[in-house]
């Protein structure tokens, strides 16, 4: 089992959550993610003024998945994130980590049947 964690662009999550359940990958938690890479934020202008902003809005997907659904998830997010032909700055990043144990909560399942 491996936890999936993907930070990607919030105006790419509805067509990831498409593309991803199109996979039968299902379940995911999303959450609201305020970061910078190697953009180092950005100069946006209001009411005429310049202002410095450090941190950009993103959007972190935390999926898991059993082992054998691991690479197909991982192209899923890679083709329906990245902007333009090879990508640009900014698109994201995936984190794959490996989950020792994980416990269904309602049905007290544990293992790969629980995810």
């Amino acid at each position: 089992m491996k936890l999936i964690i993907a930070v990607i662009q919030p105006q790419k999550l509805e067509a990831l959550r498409s593309a991803l359940e199109a996979i039968a990958v299902t379940r995911m938690t999303v959450c609201d993610a305020l970061g910078y890479g190697q953009q180092r934020g950005q100069s946006p202008t209001y009411r005429g003024h310049e202002y410095k902003t450090n941190l950009l809005r993103k959007i972190e997907l935390q999926i898991m998945v059993n082992d054998d659904f691991v690479q197909r998830t991982v192209e899923t997010i890679v083709h329906v994130a990245r902007t333009g032909p090879e990508g640009n700055i900014g698109d994201g990043k995936i984190f794959i980590l490996p989950a020792e144990r994980t416990i269904q909560i309602a049905g007290a399942v544990e293992g790969p049947e629980a995810v």
